[in-house]
């Protein structure tokens, strides 16, 4: 019993305890949004009493037995909120077994609900983007970082080292402590270099990387040493300046070797071939030159002996050829064949050795990978170099010889291809040579044909080739397929540069039926051919060979015409090629689609615009001379390339019908344009407005007869149906603009306002306008009903300028609008229009009308005083004043202010 009791008591007496650690705890919590609120700027202040308040109701609630010890702890306890509470045991008791309290019910305090928590602080606006700072900003900036970030004293102590060495050298120039002699500098300069040689090379093995850059950078040294000797100080004759460049130059390339440095090598090379050219004495000795480039491929030669280094095998290439080919550009001369011919038998020797060292050291399983810059392109160049050298001088005729050098690398290449097939590993090399021999072989019969033959048969065997290559899936094939189409065109245009055998003579020669025409024609063909043969396969060089045979195609055709056609048939010719290929890539892209060739009949359907203005340029309208026969065509062609499109279902399709329906009005246009200047009175009204009437025929079935321009695509051009509004309506807009300013005279009729050819066209394009932006409803966004009220705004005036014109007698030209007649003319009209815009909006409610009249008359007002008041020494300019006196009078008694039903509705707005 005693037990229980002990119980009781300690849940009565943990009651407070619990209940003030919890107070506590708020309290700590309010502490520490108090001091949120600080930070944020609030002014309320934190509430610390709650704590206060509720401890005397603890202590109330406390037994009055409770110990001194005990009250104690708890002051302690509201003082500093301790982590954990525990109830000591009471003294001279024994500790009872554990049980469960029991249910004690909550203080008045524990059902008192926490305090709210304050509001949250306002979240702080996000920082607007800062402004790129501009370049002396940032180059301030980079300066204050330079100097403050990094190890700062030594980047300052190396400046004002270099500040001080600086000045010390200065010093010593002035007062001449470098005077030595140049011998003893460069001996000191070379010296220097030298033990930075001999501590690379005995770094080598510890250092590899800072050995080799420390051998080439002190070889580089010497070699600028021989050059300033030699060129700069004149202290060492050309010949010891050359043997010592050479002994230079073949030391780096040993050490390269022995240390199997392959970047060594290639400045070894570098120098080597620079050398003649830094050492020039400009005699133009090219023995000594070739001779010394004999001497470097040869180490060349040696070098690819023992190490496959690919990079030195190209740049010596590079390096012969090109300062061969440029010496012969500037300096060869047909005398001095005998002394250049064995230099380049001996520089073609060296290089086709290279490619077959170069293909011995791969390992046997890489054979296969060779060196094509060198086995394809050496022979090409070194070839067309025989051909340089035999222009001119003993070769009166070098066309047979260089046949017989084409058949002699043909029957070696073959030699190398038959010797290399019997050995292992080597097919690849095998099968370039066999390549190279049948394309020399090719080769020499051009040399013995006409160009044109050439042509044709280069043309047709590329496209042999590049088939053959892709039935067996060979690169090799494909490419030389390629590059014969290239040699065919190049023979044809060499054939190109004798103008009798391009233009033939027409009275004999039939247009399209001479060699000229027929060559170029194989070479379209061809193309069209290997593009065929890549479609089929997938492979996206069709594209580049349809693009290339599409060009000869067009080209021959507009060179043939160009030819045989004067300048008045001429565009009538083009306009009908244009639709025949257009029909042609149709038809096949029926069969066969393919984007490239419907963007080839989109191409030859608009195409149709140029060559209108051009015939219209030849003969004033498209539809004289031929050009009737020429639009016939392309309007039977051009339905049948819509067709094929259609059919094709081709994302182009209705793109091609859109640009069809442009074309046509523009045609009519210029016809009209034409007929009124040839029927005799008949006033620019009638041009301008004939010129505009197949627009607004289009525009017109378009809107109310859809489905005529839909046509052959039907629904699936219903989608182009707003583009097509927009640039009808575009080019009437253009239209509409630069005919405000035509007198628009109506002769042989009398001119009436409205009721003349001009401004009916222009009348008609408003209501068209209208009625294609307000189809079902009756409603228009504001910012088109402002766009039309401006539209006719600008229209009425023009029509009371052109009765002013017309009727008052007054010339059409700019002293029109500064007299008084005109002046008096426009206030009356916009007086009118602002009453009347006035008026109906107030009595109709419409809020923006009424404000649009009222502006109108703002204008009116203003333009009273600024313009109309120095007309007021005549009748006019004073009506003017009272007919606008009058008129706001009107306006004051029937609509002095805004619409009070659109007013009323956007009251509570």
């Amino acid at each position: 019993m005693a037990g229980v009791l002990v119980l009781l008591g300690l849940a009565v007496l943990a009651v407070p305890v619990l209940l003030i650690v919890a107070l506590v705890a708020i309290s700590g919590l309010k502490r520490r949004v108090g001091e949120l609120e600080r930070q944020v700027g609030q002014l309320r202040s934190p509430q610390a009493a709650p704590a206060a308040s509720a401890t005397p109701r603890a202590q109330a609630d406390a037994p009055a037995s409770k110990p001194a010890d005990a009250e104690r702890t708890l002051a302690e306890l509201v003082r500093s909120p301790p982590s954990r509470v525990e109830t000591p045991p009471p003294e001279h008791a024994a500790m009872p077994p554990p049980i469960p309290p029991p249910r004690v019910a909550p203080t008045p305090a524990q059902l008192e609900p926490a305090p709210a928590l304050p509001p949250r602080p306002p979240r702080p606006e996000t920082p607007s983007r800062p402004v790129t700072p501009d370049v002396f900003t940032v180059a301030v900036r980079a300066v204050q970082r330079w100097f403050t970030v990094g190890n700062v004293p030594v980047k300052i102590g190396v400046l004002v080292l270099f500040a001080g060495v600086a000045a010390l050298l200065k010093y010593g120039a002035d007062q001449g402590w470098f005077s030595l002699p140049p011998e003893l500098r460069l001996a000191g300069i070379a010296a220097a270099a030298l033990g930075a040689l001999v501590f690379a090379w005995r770094k080598r093995e510890s250092n590899r990387t800072f050995a080799l850059s420390l051998q080439g950078g002190a070889i580089g040294i010497l070699l600028l040493v021989v050059f300033a000797a030699f060129k700069v100080f004149t202290v060492m004759p050309a010949g010891a300046a050359f043997a010592l460049s050479i002994a230079l130059v073949a030391g780096a390339g040993m050490l390269a070797v022995l240390q199997d440095a392959k970047s060594l090598a290639v400045f070894a090379l570098l120098a080597g071939f620079l050398a003649p050219i830094w050492l020039s004495t400009g005699s133009g000795n090219h023995v000594a030159l070739f001779s010394y480039y004999a001497v470097l491929n040869a180490a060349i030669v040696g070098i690819a002996w023992y190490k496959s280094w690919r990079v030195l095998n190209l740049l010596g290439f590079v390096f012969t050829f090109g300062i061969g080919t440029a010496w012969g550009l500037f300096d060869y001369a047909p005398e001095k064949y005998a002394t250049t011919q064995p230099f380049l038998v001996l520089f073609f020797a060296f290089y086709l050795l290279i490619p077959l060292l170069f293909a011995r050291r791969q390992p046997a399983s890489r054979r296969d990978f060779i060196d094509g810059c060198l086995v394809f392109g050496m022979p090409l160049v070194a070839f067309s170099l025989q051909a340089g050298l035999m222009q001119g001088g003993t070769f009166e005729d070098s066309r047979l010889p260089l046949a017989f050098c084409a058949l002699g690398l043909g029957v070696l290449y073959a030699a190398l291809s038959w010797t290399l097939r019997r050995r292992t590993n080597y097919d690849a090399l095998a099968q370039s040579y066999a390549l190279l021999a049948v394309g020399f072989a090719t080769l020499s019969v051009p040399l013995a044909l006409s160009a044109q033959a050439t042509a044709c048969v280069f043309a047709l065997e590329g496209a042999a080739l590049a088939w053959l290559g892709l039935r067996q899936s060979r690169l090799l094939p494909q490419l030389t397929g390629a590059g014969l189409q290239l040699a065919a065109a190049a023979a044809f245009f060499i054939s190109r540069a004798d103008a009798a055998s391009w233009h033939g003579t027409t009275a004999v020669v039939p247009m399209f039926a001479n060699a000229a025409f027929m060559s170029a024609l194989l070479i379209a063909v061809a193309g069209f051919a290997s593009a065929w043969a890549y479609r089929m396969s997938g492979r996206g060089v069709a594209l580049v060979y349809y693009l290339w045979a599409l060009a000869w195609w067009l080209g021959n055709g507009m060179v043939e015409i160009d030819a045989y056609l004067g300048r008045r048939d001429e565009p009538d010719a083009m306009l009908a090629f244009a639709a025949l290929t257009g029909w042609l890539a149709a038809e096949v892209h029926r069969r066969r689609p393919a984007t490239a060739l419907a963007w080839t009949t989109l191409v030859a359907l608009a195409s149709a615009v140029p060559l209108a203005l051009w015939q219209t340029d030849a003969h004033q309208q498209p539809f004289a001379g031929h050009g009737a026969w020429a639009w016939l065509a392309y309007a039977v062609l051009g339905v049948r390339s819509l067709m094929c499109l259609r059919d094709s279902e081709h994302r182009l399709a209705g793109a091609a019908q859109f640009v069809w329906w442009l074309v046509w009005p523009l045609v009519a246009s210029l016809l009209l344009a034409w007929l009124p200047g040839h029927v005799e009175g008949m006033g620019d009204g009638w041009q301008a407005g004939l010129i505009a009437l197949p627009w607004l025929v289009v525009v017109a079935l378009a809107l109310f007869h859809w489905r005529w321009l839909a046509a052959p695509l039907g629904e699936r051009f219903d989608g182009w149906r707003t583009p097509l509004l927009g640039v009808l309506f575009t080019a009437l807009g253009l239209w509409w603009l630069v005919s405000l300013f035509l007198a628009g005279h109506a002769r042989p009729l009398p001119w009436l306002p409205v009721l003349n050819p001009l401004e009916l066209a222009q009348l008609a394009t408003l209501v068209l306008l209208l009625r294609w932006w307000m189809p079902d409803t009756r409603v228009l966004p504001p910012a088109r009903i402002v766009l039309l009220s401006s539209l006719a705004f600008v229209w009425i005036t023009s029509v009371v300028l052109h009765a002013v014109h017309h009727w008052g007698g007054v010339p059409w030209n700019d002293s029109l609008l500064s007299g008084s007649l005109a002046q008096t003319s426009l206030t009356i009209t916009w007086s009118v229009l602002g009453v009347l815009g006035w008026v109906i909006g107030s009595r109709r409610g419409q809020r923006m009308l009424w404000l649009g009249g009222a502006v109108l008359m703002g204008v009116v007002l203003a333009k009273l005083v600024f313009v109309d008041r120095q007309h007021l020494g005549n009748l006019l300019g004073i009506g003017s004043f009272i007919g606008y006196g009058l008129l706001c009078t009107v306006v004051g008694y029937l609509a002095p202010a805004p619409p009070r039903r659109i007013e009323n509705e956007e009251a509570p707005a």
